[in-house]
């Protein structure tokens, strides 16, 4: 069911301490107020909007008329809240069947409406993949973006093209498995550079036979689900029997392989013996700003992290960044069978469900307290940190530049902005203007044509 209360937001009047007028906030507070008679207690999602009905907030609720209510009181909401009853001029709600369905209409209406005051993931594209196909005799390892809709198994997710394409690198060295399409594949008579460079075994000519072929996939299947010892283990020894033999041309091949699989795991950094499968989300917040480092780990190997920076605004509780980010990071992606937080979240149980239904097996949320489970979380949350006083050294390094460029121009610095018209190329500039913070507003065809 849906209500609209016209409410126009006041500008003037008295004001409080976070900058809402009171007039402003008496009206948001009634417009809210005005809906609880008509809410029952069940499961649902609400949306506030303004006067232009535009939707500025999207949330869920075990209870919807419990969490109506509190926005209706007239204190105890952060500077960010404020605003967002201040500006409110009407609400919408949808009643759930279930508390899960509640959460997962709420983040998927989050993904579509990106309202102006939830915490938003600014980027949720996919991750990488290895492939290793199974519809071919010889099949190919390489690397695979989007849904797993390819017959063949699956290793990851990594978390960049930079860090799967130096595993797939360091595994074609190690595994000498092909990475060519099938019809290049049907279309050779002689063996490719990767041959001559030691990076392939040759299937396409028929250099090596069908089960060594099995055998080397194998291996890297096992180096893949974490069994790194056993497959070392098994190389070493063939590298002790071709010295034997006085092979050394073999032995050094086999050390070669070794040695690259090494470096996939030096290149790993932490390689937790304990933790089989987990995703380690940990958030830092500093100056208004929030950094959220995820670890992505999977048959006890570390396939790499990345650093996401959400919109929160002012005000944001480490629980509500937390949840909206794991809500709409896995709209479309597969979750780890736990997830290890830094800080605990509100509606752990919901997530849960939620994302274990996507699934279709169990997921658990914990914040763990010591071991090598919180060891881990405590080096993402370092990283998380890191990465976001990089980020505000960069944004402050952009002002000063701005700033700079205002006092040798004699320019009112507060509203400087760089506006490009070059004939040069258009991503060129792109990058330019974003690394100095000012946008283009023709493209190079355009400046032409002037």
């Amino acid at each position: 069911m849906s209500h609209a209360v016209d409410s126009p937001s006041g500008t003037t009047g008295d004001f409080e301490e976070d900058g809402v007028s009171r007039k402003a906030a008496r009206q948001g507070h009634a417009v809210i107020k005005g809906y609880l008679r008509s809410l029952d207690e069940r499961p649902g999602v609400y949306r506030m909007l303004d006067a232009r009905a535009e939707v500025l907030y999207v949330g869920k609720a075990r209870n919807l008329r419990k969490r109506v209510a509190s926005y209706a009181k007239p204190t105890g909401h952060s500077s960010r809240i404020s605003r967002m009853i201040a500006a409110t001029a009407s609400m919408m709600f949808l009643t759930t069947e279930t508390e899960t369905e509640a959460l997962l209409l709420e983040q998927n209406l989050i993904k579509q409406l990106r309202p102006k005051y939830n915490v938003l993931l600014r980027d949720d594209k996919s991750f990488p993949n290895i492939l290793v196909t199974d519809d071919h005799p010889f099949p190919q390892i390489r690397k695979h973006r989007g849904l797993r809709s390819e017959k063949g198994r699956y290793f990851g997710p990594f978390a960049s093209a930079g860090s799967v394409n130096r595993t797939l690198n360091q595994l074609q060295k190690a595994f000498l498995l092909r990475n060519c399409t099938d019809s290049m594949f049907e279309s050779r008579s002689r063996p490719c550079l990767l041959y001559q460079i030691r990076r392939c075994s040759g299937p396409c000519v028929g250099l090596i036979s069908q089960a060594d072929y099995a055998a080397l996939v194998e291996d890297a299947a096992l180096f893949l689900t974490g069994k790194s010892t056993r497959v070392q283990e098994h190389l070493a020894r063939e590298m002790a029997a071709a010295s034997a033999a006085m092979e050394f041309e073999r032995a050094a091949a086999l050390r070669d392989r070794i040695r690259a699989l090494t470096n996939v795991q030096a290149s790993q950094g932490v390689n937790p013996q304990g933790v089989e499968e987990a995703d380690v989300v940990a958030l830092h917040q500093e100056g208004g700003q929030a950094c959220v480092e995820v670890f992505f780990i999977r048959a006890n190997q570390n396939w790499g992290n990345r650093a996401y920076f959400p919109r929160t605004g002012a005000g944001a509780e480490p629980a509500e960044i937390l949840e909206a980010f794991l809500g709409q990071f896995y709209v479309n992606k597969t979750p780890a069978r736990q997830i290890l937080l830094s800080h605990p979240i509100e509606d752990a149980d919901l997530m849960e469900a939620a994302l274990g239904r996507a699934l279709g097996r169990r997921v658990t949320i914990a914040v763990p307290q010591r071991g090598e489970k919180a060891a881990l979380v405590e080096h993402a949350a370092r990283n998380a940190r890191e990465a976001l006083a990089r980020r505000m050294a960069e944004s402050a390094s952009q002002i000063a530049l701005l700033e700079g460029l205002a006092a040798a121009f004699g320019l009112d610095d507060a509203a400087l902005e760089i506006v490009a018209m070059l004939t040069t190329g258009d991503q060129v500039q792109d990058r330019a203007l974003k690394a100095l913070g000012g946008k283009r507003l023709f493209t190079s065809k355009m400046a032409q044509a002037l």
